[in-house]
């Protein structure tokens, strides 16, 4: 995501890609990345990129796009970059991001957002592979945000769907119920996301699991943007199915995965609000038996 947002919003803006990916580095000195749109077509935009924050100076906006088990190092990372008045804003997946960007580069240049932009790398350096084009929402910190509207400014000009909103729970939300159905299932069965649409039992999972989410959303007074969970985790994966998703990706290179602020996000809040959330427990409790097996699954 850090690639396929550098892509689009470089040629508008200041921009400088900040990763730990030593074979990307050394890709992106070398040359223009490699963006392969949706239509399949293949143009070339040279980014900045490094890995050393040191080499920044103070920056306005800090976008975090890492997986949600390197959010505390990029926050750290945001802390030190960003000048007093700057924003640091999550656009990842799962729950409870803001809270830790919040937590450590401080409440008031902390923000949350979400899009429904996807991309991957295919593990291939200088590459990043669209995955579709979406909206994006930002939540302003306070009304009228400048930094937030800034931002949306941005992300138009480098045409891309953007709103701002005073809350993005509804799009936080909705998005984990989508990811809940499609990611955790993926990975576990090793399959793109339209695979998942060819079985009952993965359908009935899908659906068990997104509807899960919104009953713990609506405990919280949560409104997803859309009436049927269910419907919306299926046309999510029909739009994206020859996706590899990014919990698929994370187990075939043997890292750790987002479950935690996915399904276990769903968990911990259903604990706190009385409702009960067996299936996204299941795939929460089988994901991370996944990744401790890791080291044995040549045997």
């Amino acid at each position: 995501m850090g690639c396929l947002l550098g892509a689009r919003l470089s040629p508008h803006a200041d921009v400088t890609l900040v990763g730990t990916w030593p074979d990307q580095l050394r890709a992106l000195a070398a040359g223009p990345l490699r963006v392969v749109e949706p239509d399949g077509t293949e143009r070339r935009v040279p980014v900045r990129a490094t890995g050393d924050l040191d080499a920044l100076a103070p920056v306005d906006v800090a976008l975090i796009v890492t997986k949600t088990p390197k959010t505390a190092a990029a926050a750290r990372g945001a802390a030190r970059v960003l000048k007093p008045g700057g924003l640091a804003i999550s656009l990842q997946n799962g729950a409870g991001n803001r809270e830790i960007l919040a937590g450590i580069a401080g409440d008031e240049r902390a923000a949350v957002g979400v899009t429904t932009l996807g991309a991957t790398t295919e593990g291939q350096p200088g590459l990043v592979i669209a995955g579709g084009t979406g909206p994006t929402t930002l939540a302003a910190r306070f009304p009228g945000d400048p930094a937030v509207a800034a931002l949306a400014d941005l992300f138009r000009r480098a045409g891309l769907e953007v709103r701002v909103v005073e809350d993005a729970s509804g799009a936080i939300w909705g998005k984990l119920a989508v990811n809940a159905a499609i990611n955790p299932l993926t990975a576990l069965l090793g399959v793109r996301n339209g695979a998942l649409l060819e079985s009952g039992w993965a359908r009935r999972m899908m659906a068990a699991a997104a509807r899960e989410v919104a009953a713990v959303a609506a405990a919280q007074g949560i409104a997803l943007p859309f009436d049927d969970p269910a419907a919306a985790a299926e046309t999510v994966a029909r739009r994206t199915a020859a996706n590899v998703s990014s919990m698929l990706g994370d187990v075939r290179r043997g890292v750790p995965t987002e479950i935690d602020a996915i399904c276990g996000a769903v968990v911990r809040a259903g604990e706190m609000h009385g409702v009960a959330t067996p299936v996204n427990r299941t795939l929460h409790a089988l994901a991370k038996a996944l990744e401790d097996l890791y080291a044995n699954r040549g045997l």
